[in-house]
């Protein structure tokens, strides 16, 4: 059987480790889409796709929930990640340890990265609550939806870049510095949840199965992911 998913990108590089396992134990197909959370939200909303399986961060699930596009029930929580912080590789790194460190090294930045997504919405609201909002969001650069921060750390684009620590570890190019602060860290859920009216549930639902194994969850916290 072919089972379609539609993902998030935050599990991506553990998700491409374990699926071909799944498939290879069961015969079935899994066709993935990934796209970044703004992306995957106009597209469900759109109602033109059909998915088995979406994963996005667990907030945007319950909405999806609640309007009826995920059958409700079907929430699984797959893994959660905190926001990490990178530079370019060989450039000097800034103490990042604290808030006050962190807030210090975002003034000093020609150039600040963070998406559209999660991860990059919790940094614009961090920055405008430390009070530098005016100094720092005329230096921000993004990607489009769906698209990894270190690409443009990477190429000196940026100077500092933002995103879920499993977004920025597997990136060439960059030196990933460290987590936010205990005290400012924003940790975000991921979720997968099966789309109302798949046309394969039952495989839908071996995946996710396999998916929060004991050796599965291993497999993501080796790539950078929290698991309970």
């Amino acid at each position: 059987m072919e089972i379609k998913v539609l993902s998030s990108i935050a599990t991506r590089e553990a998700y491409l480790e374990l699926v071909p396992q799944f498939e290879c134990g069961t015969g079935h197909t899994v066709v993935t889409a990934w796209a970044g959370t703004t992306a995957i939200m106009q597209r469900m909303a759109t109602g033109g796709e059909s998915h088995d399986i979406v994963v996005i961060s667990s907030s945007e699930m319950d909405e999806l929930i609640r309007q009826g596009k995920i059958v409700s029930g079907s929430r699984v929580d797959l893994a959660q990640s905190g926001i990490g912080i990178a530079v370019r590789a060989g450039a000097p790194r800034p103490d990042v340890s604290t808030a006050a460190g962190l807030k210090q090294a975002l003034l000093a930045a020609k150039t600040v990265g963070y998406t559209s997504g999660p991860s990059g919405v919790y940094m614009a609201g961090l920055i405008d609550r430390m009070g530098i909002g005016a100094q720092v969001k005329p230096k921000h650069r993004g990607v489009p939806s769906g698209g990894t921060i270190g690409t443009i750390v990477a190429s000196g684009e940026v100077d500092i870049g933002f995103q879920q620590v499993s977004e920025l570890v597997h990136i060439p190019g960059v030196d990933y510095i460290g987590p936010l602060p205990p005290d400012v860290q924003c940790v975000t859920i991921f979720s997968s949840g099966l789309q109302t009216g798949a046309a394969q549930p039952d495989a839908a639902k071996a995946l996710v199965a396999f998916l929060t194994t004991p050796a599965a969850k291993a497999v993501m916290r080796k790539h950078g992911l929290e698991t309970t």
